[in-house]
């Protein structure tokens, strides 16, 4: 009788430990695996890159935006490899105007965006730059003159040519504009200065 007793004990004894085990191990998963959830989506993955930004190949759309635009498309050469373009397009305002973008993520996470248009500058303009207003400061690049302009949301670097307005704004600081300003290339080659009346070899 007593082994009896004994071996009921012992039996059920055995089963609680079994189901406290079973739900212990059930506890555990519950809290492990959101947090190795988490840590996993925090963590950065290989060809995930420093940000989730979706990059863009530019190279296509400028050759054919050459082709198509009845003005000088440009594009930067040149940049570092931390310079990533996350939209390109070309198309025909409904305002008037053929338009070409390009836009990028610096070096410092902020964006910049290169736009012309041969349509009324002045609207362009307000559009482009999110309503910055003009400065009297010039900034001179190479061999040309950009206005400064300065907003809220955008600031600015705007050239106005016969024929066509370039605009580079965004959120960055005027060292990333002017420095995209200089890489800015429209794909002809450089005339060279006249001596004599002929150019120079």
């Amino acid at each position: 009788m007593i082994a009896e007793v004994m071996g009921d004990d012992g039996g059920v004894a055995g089963r609680n430990g079994k189901n406290k085990t079973a739900r212990n191990m059930l506890l555990s998963l519950a809290v492990t695996i959101p947090v190795a959830g988490t840590g996993y989506l925090l963590l950065p993955h290989e060809g995930s890159g420093r940000d989730p930004v979706r990059t863009v190949a530019y190279q296509v759309e400028v050759a054919s935006a050459r082709r198509a635009a009845p003005y000088p498309v440009v594009a930067p050469e040149g940049l570092g490899a931390d310079w990533r373009a996350t939209s390109v397009w070309y198309r025909q305002e409904r305002g008037g105007g053929k338009v070409w973008h390009l836009g990028f993520i610096d070096p410092d996470t902020e964006y910049v965006q290169i736009e012309q248009s041969d349509g009324p500058a002045e609207d362009f303009i307000e559009d482009s730059t999110q309503h910055a207003e003009p400065t009297k400061g010039t900034r001179r690049i190479g061999d040309t003159e950009w206005q400064r302009y300065e907003g809220e949301k955008y600031d600015a670097l705007v050239r106005k040519e016969r024929g066509v307005t370039t605009v580079i704004a965004g959120t960055a600081s005027e060292r990333r504009l002017t420095e995209m300003a200089a890489a800015l290339r429209n794909g002809k080659p450089a005339q060279k200065p006249l001596q004599d009346g002929k150019p120079k070899s």
